[in-house]
């Protein structure tokens, strides 16, 4: 092999080194960006799931029912 043949294998190398390493690094952030757009979607939800909480407490209520019998007369 001559010498610009292993300079040249040894660049290339280098080169497929690098790109994988970029790669990997770019689907780790993609994968980290996925993770807290879930984590986001999840508290609304919590959230959410609260608010009906608390909104059929209300609408169960005795007083509720008084109060609806009342405006119907």
């Amino acid at each position: 092999m001559s010498t610009w043949a292993a300079i040249v294998s040894i660049v290339a190398i280098v080169f497929s080194a690098d790109t994988i390493a970029k790669i990997s690094k770019n689907r780790a952030q993609k994968k980290a960006a996925g993770n807290k757009e879930l984590e986001e979607a999840l508290a609304e939800v919590k959230r959410l799931e609260e608010r009906i909480q608390v909104l059929e407490r209300i609408v169960t209520e005795n007083k509720f029912d008084l109060r609806s019998e009342i405006n119907k007369l």
